[in-house]
């Protein structure tokens, strides 16, 4: 860990361990999530203020993330025994997250990390079973490349009876849980659906189904769409695709090699994708990466970073921007450790549409941190508002 230089301008953002970027972002990103109902600030702190004497030590933060997921699962089998099913539904919640969050620094991906996550799936599977809202199917999405494993969740008094739709990827480390807790019940409430998935390299995908990155990610893009055709309550005129982090790249690829999108949202920037692990890998003890640098030899499938480096190399957006027509945004934080604001404005630049919104978030307004970590109601409103503009034209 890196002590804070004692002259240097205090952030403009909360910082729980400073001088540890990873971790702080970590806490940053489960404690935005409390108006979704992804964390209690309480339950959170207590697991920080475990770890304040142990920062930077990867297997002390998967213990104590995994000790707080398995009380919060336990309160909620307690609470179901009982016939209280919100209060189990809201704890099976918050344990899914912690064991997420908790399963991010751990690498290798050994026996105890893949334990958690599966507890983690189940706890999403009793929420989705236990809640009152919103209404949420476990589903699958065929396609001839394997199947993505998916969750859709209904919209809420959709003025018509075809409601748009909203299908939802992470990024380099998030997967559908954590998608569904930025922002989707706001989603659903406005009269949106939403189709979260794990595509390759993501979630349950890479985990348990063998499918490692790749950068033609749209394979799961267009396996969404032909999963949204089958049903009777999507009006396929109106969905949108949105990607968070990597899915700056993902979801422009998406749009661009398939037009049954309508609507495109890269939910922070990607360029070259290459070019910014190089750098990273260059400067490694200094990078501002999100999780372990090993994380990226097991998404790719892969032992060295040199192989890590050749698969990367076809993740460009220079090589797709071209053809997104449809409406699009990108969101960036002018404070962004991880993601320069010359490539964001290299990607917007480089998108087609002529109708398309960059927004920045700044310092002074909150959101410019990462994927807007550090405010991410705002950042919500800001999607959800755009969304309900480009589907009223």
């Amino acid at each position: 860990m890196n002590a804070p230089d004692p002259q240097a301008k205090p952030p403009a953002h909360f910082q729980y361990f400073p001088g540890n970027y990873r971790w702080s972002a970590e806490m940053l990103v489960v404690l935005s999530t409390a108006p979704f109902g992804g964390a209690e600030i309480s339950e959170v702190d207590r697991i920080g203020r475990a770890l304040r004497n142990k920062v930077g030590d990867d297997e002390a933060w998967f213990d104590e993330w995994v000790k707080g997921a398995d009380l919060r699962m336990q309160t909620a089998q307690a609470a179901e025994a009982k016939g209280h099913k919100l209060t189990a539904a809201s704890n099976y919640l918050r344990a899914c997250f912690y064991y997420q969050i908790g399963d991010h620094s751990r690498q290798p991906k050994d026996d105890l990390a893949m334990a958690a996550y599966k507890k983690s799936l189940e706890c999403f599977r009793k929420f989705a079973a236990l809640t009152d809202r919103p209404r949420i199917e476990v589903v699958e999405l065929p396609s001839k490349h394997g199947s993505f494993a998916a969750y859709f969740i209904h919209a809420e008094n959709p003025a018509t009876k075809r409601a748009p739709c909203v299908v939802r990827f992470g990024g380099f480390d998030t997967q559908k849980e954590i998608q569904y807790l930025r922002g989707v019940p706001d989603l659903v409430r406005r009269g949106f659906s939403c189709l979260l998935v794990d595509g390759p390299g993501q979630g349950e995908a890479i985990r348990f189904r063998g499918m490692h990155m790749r950068y033609d990610f749209d394979i799961a893009g267009s396996a969404a769409l032909d999963y949204l055709e089958t049903r009777e309550d999507v009006d396929m005129k109106r969905v949108a695709i949105l990607s968070m982090s990597l899915g700056g790249y993902y979801a422009p690829r998406c749009a661009a090699m398939d037009s049954r999108f309508s609507a495109c949202i890269a939910w922070g920037p990607i360029w070259d994708y290459h070019a910014t692990w190089v750098k990273r890998l260059q400067k490694i003890k200094e990078a501002a990466l999100p999780v372990p640098a090993e994380h990226l030899l097991w998404a790719c499938g892969v032992e060295t970073y040199d192989e890590a480096l050749k698969k990367l190399e076809g993740f460009k957006s220079g090589d797709v921007a071209g053809k997104v027509t449809v409406p699009f945004l990108l969101l960036h934080g002018a404070e962004d450790a991880q993601v320069s604001t010359a490539d964001a404005e290299k990607l917007f630049n480089a998108i087609a549409s002529k109708d398309k919104t960059m927004r920045v978030f700044t310092a002074d307004e909150g959101g410019a941190q990462h994927c807007q970590r550090d405010y991410l109601t705002l950042a919500c409103d800001t999607v959800a508002d755009w969304l309900e503009d480009i589907f009223k034209k």
